[in-house]
């Protein structure tokens, strides 16, 4: 059984254009897997509607096995799903410890510590440790993602959404972002990512999926995917 199965869903906007078209993607267990297409493909739409953000009108999501239809997003959360969406989504007005201690609510309990959940996310991120009393405005792009998929790990997630963590950076700032996705994913965390940068994402995730105008329209492992001909000259710079 697929950590996460969506079969064949679709989803419309209120003045019934269709979006998805019978969309279907597995997620295993500790794997990576990205989902690479043009902008306007449907690819945040998608992860939008795996955490209950968008009304699916046909087809299933199932996490662990369990049908998240009418699942309310916190609930969802809950269940072990994290987003990271595109944008970041920093509280602005939150220092950066807040901004991490406001994910703990879809698990701690009364008196629970989340010292290990921060130090964690301070071993992948050193410099938000030396950001911790700042607000989240005052925090340079670079930091501002690094803080985004740190709260979303302190939710302890067994499946993390990223949608376009890029976009924005700088290329260094790129490359060790894709490092620490793949250090993520190594601990154990089952990761789905939205990306532009179809090259650096292929090169780190276990399969990939290729989303058109709404439908699926290639799926293998990452590596075939880079070698296929009509791929390299979509995505890859020919």
């Amino acid at each position: 059984m697929p950590l996460l199965d969506i079969e064949g869903i679709r989803t419309a906007y209120e003045n019934k254009v269709e979006v998805l078209h019978k969309v279907s993607i597995t997620v295993e267990e500790g794997e990576l897997v990205t989902l690479i297409g043009s902008n306007g493909a449907g690819k945040s739409t998608t992860l939008k509607a795996i955490m209950g953000l968008t009304r699916i009108t046909g087809g299933a999501i199932r996490f662990q096995g369990r049908d998240l239809h009418n699942v309310s997003t916190p609930d969802i959360a809950s269940l072990g799903i994290s987003m990271v969406p595109e944008g970041r989504g920093v509280f602005p007005s939150l220092s950066v410890y807040d901004n991490l201690r406001i994910a703990t609510t879809t698990w701690r309990k009364t008196g629970e510590s989340f010292e290990s959940d921060l130090e964690a996310v301070y071993g992948l991120f050193p410099v938000l440790a030396k950001r911790r009393k700042q607000l989240g405005w005052s925090l340079s792009g670079g930091e501002q993602q690094m803080l985004a998929i740190g709260r979303a790990l302190v939710a302890r997630p067994k499946l993390m959404l990223l949608d376009e963590p890029s976009l924005g950076l700088a290329p260094i700032l790129v490359e060790q972002l894709f490092e620490t996705l793949k250090r993520i994913n190594d601990q154990g965390v089952s990761i789905l990512l939205v990306e532009q940068n179809a090259f650096m994402a292929l090169e780190i995730s276990d399969r990939a999926y290729v989303l058109e105008r709404g439908a699926i329209t290639a799926h293998d492992r990452s590596g075939v995917l880079m070698d296929d001909e009509s791929i390299k000259i979509a995505y890859l710079g020919g």
